[in-house]
Order: structure tokens, then sequence, then C-alpha cells
């Protein structure tokens, strides 16, 4: 097959979004496939060009054999609603030469990954204009999340938006999405049942292990982590590691670090970038036990969350089931206990259910308890850290998911 994919972040060389689509594209390569990708520079979730790219200019270059092309876009510095928007009209007008310069080369299926849904359009045009097919697949119901985290507000505005989503949805032949919720929600937005496909994320179960936890056993990377963030080895570290944005919740995680105070001798380290990173470390600056990191390179994840002894997921209960966070995939990898905020019936509350401990979003109280309770009982971790793992091994590895995503591409393909 021929596979255009058409991804605003692609940026296989860090942990996130962007790499899965990296990791996407670079297996179905190796299966023969040709891939094509049009993308922005990377800019997330620094909200900033990164460093040996351009976002005033067309480039091309060649990753792991796959061609790819990156389109001008305007990164706004403080990502407000109106500067949203404008970003990512910046990119859908560039990328549309881009779209045009695959014409001759004539892909099988032009792969959309959302967000942003700006991109819609253009790829569902492109697609007629050459009869090949079209698939979309939604890491992240933006229009939702927009209403439900107040970032756009007003009846008429909701309205007319989720009925443009709603009529774009119904144009691509394929729409996918990664968990049984938000195939619920497609479903609801009028997408047939007969065209919807699940493709969650995935992790590489061969490149994130276990390591032993606890001072014994060590070593390698994960304590030099330590030793950089000025940590003892026998610290009892709670790691959050993902995008610091509205979604998020990450003021809850502060209050809980705060109701801890000395406990124990727990230290939270909170990895990552986004527009929510400045207020956080403002107000953390009187608490001596919480570490900050930048966003780490892909090859130094496992290093990164084998760091932890325990895994934090904050979310806002009104992101609920909007989105099932690409991060937990490689926490339940790592076999380390998970402490995640959901509201009870909602899938990311029922996955991690056994493989670690569920609270109530808003509540910081309860969220410290809970870290309180599993930093006082390596055994309990333990277990439920191996539940996790067993998981991700069972249901999640990234071989097996894609050669299924693989699998319904060509059934799409043909039609």
């Amino acid at each position: 097959m021929k596979i255009l994919l058409y991804s605003m972040n692609f940026a296989p060389e860090l942990a996130g979004v962007g790499r899965y689509s990296g990791e996407m594209a670079q297996w179905l390569s190796a299966r023969g496939h040709a891939v094509r990708v049009v993308a922005s520079p990377p800019f997330f979730p620094r909200w900033k060009v990164f460093d040996g790219y351009s976002g005033r200019a067309y480039r091309k270059s060649d990753w792991q054999g796959i061609p790819v092309w990156r389109a001008p876009v305007w990164v706004p510095s403080q990502p407000r609603t109106l500067a949203r928007m404008a970003h990512l009209l910046s990119f859908m007008v560039s990328s549309v030469p881009l779209l045009l310069a695959q014409l001759r080369w004539r892909p099988d299926v032009v792969l959309v990954v959302e967000p942003p849904l700006f991109c819609a359009p253009a790829a569902l045009l492109f697609s007629k204009a050459l009869r090949i097919k079209s698939w979309l697949h939604i890491q992240d119901y933006e229009v939702d999340a927009a209403f439900g985290l107040g970032l756009l507000q007003g009846g008429r505005i909701r309205r007319m938006a989720l009925a443009v989503e709603r009529w774009l949805l119904g144009r691509f032949d394929r729409v996918s999405t990664l968990s049984d919720a938000m195939l619920r929600r497609a479903e609801d937005k009028g997408v047939a049942p007969v065209r919807l496909v699940r493709f969650p994320n995935w992790v590489d179960v061969r490149a994130i292990r276990p390591r032993p936890a606890g001072a014994q056993g060590r070593g390698g990377v994960a304590d030099d982590y330590r030793a950089e963030l000025g940590m003892p080895s026998d610290a009892v570290v709670v790691l959050y590691a993902g995008s610091l944005g509205n979604k998020q919740g990450m003021e809850l995680l502060v209050q809980a670090a705060g109701l801890l105070g000395e406990t124990a001798g727990i230290h939270f380290v909170i990895c990552g970038n986004g527009p929510g990173r400045a207020a956080l470390v403002d107000a953390c600056s009187a608490l001596r036990r919480v570490h900050f990191l930048d966003l780490q390179p892909a090859d130094r994840l496992d290093a990164l969350l084998g760091m932890a002894d325990i895994h934090v997921l904050p979310q806002r209960h009104d992101a609920a089931d909007l989105v099932m966070p690409s991060k937990l995939a490689g926490m339940f990898a790592s076999g380390r206990a998970v402490v995640a905020t959901a509201r009870p019936g909602t899938e990311l509350g029922r996955v991690v259910a056994g493989r670690g401990m569920v609270v109530p979003p808003g509540d910081a109280r309860l969220l410290a308890e809970a870290i309180a309770q599993l930093a006082t009982s390596r055994t309990r971790r333990e277990a439920l850290g191996a539940a996790g793992r067993a998981y991700a091994e069972a249901e999640l590895d990234r071989d097996a998911i894609l050669h299924r995503f693989e699998h319904e591409l060509r059934r799409c393909v043909a039609g």
C-alpha cells in the first residue's frame, strides 16, 4: 500500500503523541508499505519550534527511509484560545501545497491524525479528488475538550462546532480511536459502527521493562536521574511524565504534594513541558521534595519510568472519556503501581482498577492518602505493578496492535 500520513504532530525523537505517529510510520515502512508524511515542524509541548527546524519555510527530509515534508506554521508563545485557532489555521493553509504535491504519487489512503481536526477538510478534498480512501484517527476529541474545559463557550458556537465535526466525521471511510468509550462517542456523533476501528496507543514491552525496585539493585540511568535531582537512593519517587496543559489537572498533584510534605521520604518528580509549567514551578517553590525535569528523549523513556516507585495520572473530571492518556501504556509496562484520578464508570477508571488505585478527580486529600498508602507498602506496589505489566503484555503490545491496524488498513483500501 501507499500511505500518506497527514499528522501535524510528528516528532519521533520525543516521547508522547508525536512518537506514536513516528513509530507507526516506521513500522508500516518496515512491512514494505510506501509511507510519506506531511507534518509541521515539531513544537509540542514546548510551544516553540524545536532547534534544527523552521517555522517559516517548507522543508523536506528523510527519516528512517520515509520522506517527511514539513509545512510552515505559526506557533504562539501563549497558546490561548484565539491564538490556538490561528495556529491551527496556519498549518491547515500552509500544508495544502504539500498535499497537492502528492497528487502524482496517488496514495491508496490518506491517514489523518486528530488533533487537529482542522486538517480534515483538506484531507477529504484530497481523497475525493483522487477517489482514494480516507481514514481519521482520533487521539483527542478536541471540540468536546475545548468546551468541557472552558476554552470555548457559548451555546450557539458549540452547536455549530459540533455540527461541523459531525459532518466531517461522517465523510471519512474509516474513523479510529483509542478506547471503547471513545468509540461510543464517535458513534454518538453519527459515525456508523461498520466504519469504526479500535486503535489504542501501544507500548514496546521489549524496550520498556520493569527495573528492580528500591535501593537494592537500581543502578544505571535511573540512578543517574535520582542523583541529578538530589534525591536519596531510598526515596519513594512519585512520577508524573507528560504534557503540562489544561486537561491534566496538575494543580491537584501540587496540592497533594503540599499535604504530604516530608511524609515517609516521598519525592515528587514532574517531567514535561507545556503552557502550565511556569505556574506549576511557581506553586511548588516552597516544596522541597518536588523536582522538575524537561521533556526527555524517547531513548531515555525506559530509565525515566524506571526511576518511579509510583506513577501518578491526574485527570480533570470534565476530560473523562474524551481521551485515553497515551502515557498510561508506558506506566503499565514499567511494572510500577499507578494512582489515577477518574470517576467511577469511566474507561480510565476501569482500566486502572486492579493495576493501581483510583481516586475521584478534584480531591487532593484522597489523592495524597492513596500515594501515602502505596509509599508505605512496597508489597502492594509490586503486586499492582506486576498486574499492570501483565496487562501491557497482553493488551498493549506494539506489534500486535499494529498488525491489527495493518489488517484494517488493507480492508479499507480493498473497499
